[in-house]
């Protein structure tokens, strides 16, 4: 359990609960949720005479190094040295006297004073007489209060000197003669035999070693203690977590609506693959065969609601179902060489997305399109008929539709939070105090409420949960949003929990009911879904959390894992969609250098391929020849199964990171004949400007096509599209070195030749 001194004032100030404290007078944290409460409590006091907050994690820290020495004292005891605390007692008698030992012991426990005494349950010289586990009293005292003087001397603990300020103790007792002479009396003791001389020696190393540093008096810690902590050490490597997952909590709270620069996951900085094997991974070469047409796709974009508002207006009258999307558009598309279009938000979507966008100051908003409702074709669409209408008609231009697929959460109020709330990431208690549930119910279900953290309507923070009351029972529980670590969760979203074996085939089902519908699948952060992420962002080993705050307590360890998920969630989804609904294109958006482990292990038919964008638009010319050439050397069938792009809906526009010059142009032309699946977006043929968010009804700009780009599009890429069918395989693909006069490789010019028959 967790203890640590704490003064009686103190104790009186925070009005600290009895059931915190132990017999000795210290208090414990039997769990990191009471260290929360207590830094609560300190950080509403404080406020009111402008002291900084209390951190909670902090405080779990310092409490963790105090019962780390605890328990080495207990081992030296037990393994080396019984006698020494009573050895002490009449050690330090003699050369203070014995008097002023006694009131020493005394004025501690009248500072620190345990349940008992503070209550007047018990006298302090009956229970100075007595023992606990065959420890006497007086002998736990002597330890406390040598505990208590580390603590003092550790600069990393300043934080919290309120706590155990030894400044009373100083100026009535002999407390300054006892602590001087310390060090003198454990070098008459026998040696540690953990590493350090003396007992002393042994309890400062970690100070010594990281002065002002919990976390690097913890890492010092767990690399030189750890054979001797046992048990304890968990509690290190959890500590440690927590640390790293207060740092990013009190990140997000400054910075609610920014991305959190994680190098991992940054997706705006590319890095080249090297393609080693990561060593959780079972890698091995399955791709999933392709069928005729699946090389030869071109897709765009489409944001259904802005598209639709944008053909109304060019129409001049209302279009707002599926149904109604002119042949004349879909004709355009086939005529600029475009055979697959990705409709994006064409699912029923949440109710309570849209309220809280809305009382967000976004009064035009629709709800976001990756918050879920259920899988369904949106009513206000049309529904099935009016997709269906469209898909026919489409088809007759050799057009395929594509949709997301959004698997690792739902909307917060979407049936499946209602009736089976199990599915999803959740825990009982509120994992910071701080959290406040106070706002509109967002349910329109009478079942549950569903509330999220009040902070997120002035964006003056972000909660990793939101509240579910069962209005039945009464039960009230925290589900955890959806969460990739790389930035503030997203509100209106549920996360499921991909530990459970029946979520994992209820997912697999929807995805097949997907499948059924459209012959093109994109599965939104599917890298989040690799087993390697599962475990990084909701279940870290121990001493390997941080991405997202509070999970750390739910740290297991690999067996754990392994038992709970035993296989890659996507080989199994590749595997069914093949057998029961065979000939649907399986596209995943997967960063975090994952490209290549996602088609050729994975068996995902196509995967994004962000470096091209990210490295072209900066002119990383040598890093992207790199990306080609590893790739190829390694294994060029991945090569043909990268979707190339030079925008996508969470990215600026095209025109905004390439312009509409040749250098859009020379990109746009190396897209269209390199192998891989190109990808446009949502007005880029046309050179709008717009990036449109995935909770627009309308565009906000009245932009008009420029006809300059169009047509040169039309006159330079549209041909290289309608032959992609040359360009698409890798098997024949040769990249080439441009030799200059000076005998070195032009990094800035691309040549490559394809063929095929």
């Amino acid at each position: 359990m967790m203890e640590f001194h704490i003064a009686r004032e103190v104790r009186d100030r925070y009005q600290v609960s009895d059931t915190l404290f132990n017999f000795v007078g210290n208090i414990i944290f039997a769990d990191l949720a009471s260290c929360r409460v207590l830094a609560q409590r300190m950080t509403e006091v404080r406020a009111a005479t402008g002291l900084d907050p209390i951190h909670p994690g902090a405080l779990f820290a310092m409490g963790l190094i105090d019962e780390v020495s605890h328990f080495l004292i207990a081992q030296y005891r037990r393994n080396r040295d019984p006698q020494v605390t009573q050895a002490a007692l009449d050690w330090f008698a003699a050369r203070v006297g014995e008097d002023n030992v006694d009131k020493l012991l005394r004025a501690f426990v009248q500072e620190f004073p345990n349940v008992a005494i503070y209550r007047g349950e018990v006298s302090l010289d009956q229970w100075l007489q007595g023992s606990t586990g065959g420890l006497a009293h007086r002998e736990a005292v002597l330890e406390e209060l040598m505990l208590l003087w580390l603590a003092n001397q550790n600069p990393a603990f300043r934080t919290f000197r309120e706590l155990y300020d030894d400044r009373k103790l100083a100026e009535s007792t002999a407390y300054r003669q006892v602590t001087a002479q310390l060090s003198s009396y454990f070098a008459t003791r026998p040696a540690t035999g953990m590493g350090r001389g003396n007992l002393i020696d042994l309890l400062c190393a970690p100070m010594q070693a990281a002065p002002d540093s919990l976390s690097g008096q913890l890492a010092w810690i767990r690399e030189n203690w750890a054979q001797y902590l046992g048990e304890n050490l968990r509690k290190v490597l959890l500590a440690a977590d927590v640390l790293k997952e207060e740092e990013l909590a009190l990140w997000m709270r400054f910075h609610p609506t920014s991305r959190h620069h994680d190098p991992l996951s940054d997706t705006h900085h590319s890095e080249v693959p090297d393609f080693r094997r990561h060593p959780g991974d079972l890698e091995y070469e399955r791709f999933s065969p392709d069928q005729d047409w699946m090389p030869n796709v071109v897709m765009i974009a489409k944001s259904t609601y802005v598209w639709l508002a944008q053909l109304s207006r060019q129409y001049s009258r209302a279009i707002e179902r599926l149904d109604q999307i002119p042949d004349e558009e879909l004709e355009l598309l086939a005529r600029r060489g475009l055979n697959a279009l990705w409709l994006i938000g064409v699912w029923e979507r949440s109710r309570a997305s849209q309220v809280i966008k809305r009382m967000r100051g976004q009064q035009d908003a629709v709800a976001s399109a990756y918050s879920l409702y259920e899988y369904r074709i949106a009513d206000d669409l049309g529904g099935d008929y009016a997709y269906n209408n469209l898909r026919e008609r489409a088809a007759r231009y050799g057009i395929r539709l594509a949709s997301d697929m959004v698997p690792n959460h739902m909307g917060i109020d979407s049936p499946w939070v209602v009736e089976h709330p199990q599915w999803f990431l959740s825990r009982n208690d509120r994992p910071w105090p701080s959290y406040q549930f106070n706002g509109p119910d967002l349910s329109h279900d009478g079942r549950v409420e569903i509330k999220i953290e009040d902070h997120y309507y002035d964006q003056s923070d972000a909660a990793v949960v939101f509240q579910r009351r069962d209005n039945a029972s009464g039960h009230t529980e925290y589900i955890y949003h959806g969460n990739d670590g790389t930035s503030f969760p997203w509100n209106d979203t549920a996360q499921l929990n991909y530990l459970r074996a029946d979520v994992r085939e209820q997912v697999i089902q929807t995805i097949l009911h997907v499948a059924r519908l459209f012959p093109i699948i994109r599965f939104d952060a599917a890298m989040t879904l690799a087993r390697r992420h599962v475990q990084r962002l909701w279940f870290p080993l121990p001493g390997s959390g941080g991405s997202i705050p509070s999970r750390a307590e739910f740290a297991l360890s690999q067996e754990q894992f392994d038992y709970a998920m035993p296989h890659e969630f996507w080989r199994e989804v590749v595997d069914r969609v093949a057998a029961e609904v065979p000939g649907t294109l399986l596209l995943a958006e997967a960063f975090w250098l994952l490209e290549g482990y996602f088609v050729r292990t994975l068996g995902m038919h196509r995967v994004y391929n962000s470096a091209f964008m990210n490295m072209l638009r900066d002119e990383d010319n040598a890093k992207y020849r790199s990306v080609i050439k590893n790739t190829v050397e390694f294994d060029p069938d991945i090569l043909k199964r990268y979707v190339n792009f030079m925008s996508n809906p969470d990215e600026r526009t095209a025109i905004d990171q390439f312009g509409t010059g040749d250098k859009y142009f020379g990109v746009c032309t190396m897209m269209a004949t390199l192998p891989g699946l190109p990808m446009f977006g949502h007005g880029q043929i046309e050179a709008f400007t717009e990036k449109y968010g995935m909770e627009y009804k309308r565009p906000r700009y009245e932009e008009t096509p420029n006809q300059h780009l169009v047509d040169r599009h039309q006159r330079e890429i549209a041909p290289l599209l309608k032959n992609r069918h040359v360009f698409a395989d890798s098997a024949n693909f040769a990249l080439f070195d441009f030799w200059r006069d000076d005998g070195k490789v032009d990094e800035n010019v691309f040549a490559w030749s394809n063929r095929r028959g």
